[in-house]
């Protein structure tokens, strides 16, 4: 287990030890006998049906207000802006809601990052994902329940690449704007910072929903903003156009990019996990 020594305070020096959590096993047979396990895997459930729910909605309403065929005119609706503030301020509010139940993921690049970096097992990780996936279908088909007049008219809040960006440029959006989301996770998470700023009251949704909000200000033009594999699988499934299909690999592929790349840095780069385990290793042979 890693050991770091933290050297600092105002007028000298003062030593605080802290100790890396241990890394979770690959296949943990005991929790699936545990009632935390599946309430959690409920929990990404649920709070991702609610997620796609809200925010579809808000896309949907949105394009029908701005289509002027319908009578709406372009300064009608939320605008980008809003969009963005819905899907930012829907994962503030979830996080909160679900961090101390499942984690509050999701999100499967959120889960696929902290597999990798080994804060939850293989298995946790699986299960995760296929609820969050099975999340996004249930809310996605309550707003075209709710909306079928305008569901498939407005596109179903399906990612799509816009006209006039190529595939390469949407691909390079997803991993960017997932990086950033999970870097964001790994930061606002880590342990080591509550040991090191426990003066500092951080309330970790907060920035992981501000990290959607600015991506989706960036990518909306793009993509239409995936940074989540469920959100864009849901929203196809439901909607069910050779477009949204023919995309679909940009909203995997790019997301889970993204999300190993920001577990590698911050674990490997920031965290310095290959040195520390190095070191440990150099010192007990030393011994």
């Amino acid at each position: 287990m890693a050991k770091d020594i933290e050297v600092g305070g105002q007028g000298g020096f003062s030593a605080k030890d802290y100790h890396d959590p241990p890394p979770a096993p690959l296949i943990d047979a005991e929790e699936l006998t545990k009632w935390s396990f599946y309430r959690a895997i409920i929990a990404e459930f649920i709070a991702t049906l609610l997620f796609l729910y809200i925010t579809v909605l808000t896309v949907i309403g949105y394009k029908s207000q701005t289509d002027k065929t319908a009578g709406g005119d372009d300064c009608g609706g939320v605008g980008i802006l809003g969009i963005a503030w819905a899907f930012g301020g829907m994962i503030f509010v979830l996080v909160y809601c679900t961090a101390g139940i499942s984690g509050g993921h999701i999100n499967p690049a959120v889960t696929f990052g902290l597999f990798l970096a080994r804060k939850v097992s293989l298995v946790r990780a699986i299960l995760y994902m296929v609820a969050q996936c099975l999340g996004a279908i249930c809310g996605c088909g309550l707003v075209k329940a709710f909306q079928s007049a305008y569901y498939n008219r407005y596109g179903g809040g399906a990612n799509e690449l816009a006209a006039g960006y190529s595939r390469g440029t949407g691909l390079a959006a997803e991993i960017i704007g997932t990086f950033v989301l999970v870097y964001t996770v790994f930061s606002a998470t880590d342990p080591k910072r509550s040991a090191r700023d426990s003066h500092v009251p951080v309330l970790a949704p907060l920035p992981i929903g501000f990290a959607v909000f600015m991506v989706h200000l960036a990518t909306i033009p793009i993509t239409g903003t995936g940074i989540n594999p469920a959100r864009s699988f849901g929203a196809a499934v439901i909607y069910n156009e050779n477009k949204a299909w023919d995309d679909q690999w940009i909203f995997w592929v790019g997301p889970f990019i993204g999300a190993a790349i920001a577990a590698f840095y911050h674990q490997f780069i920031l965290r310095a996990a290959a040195a520390k385990a190095l070191g440990s290793f150099r010192s007990s042979s030393n011994m």
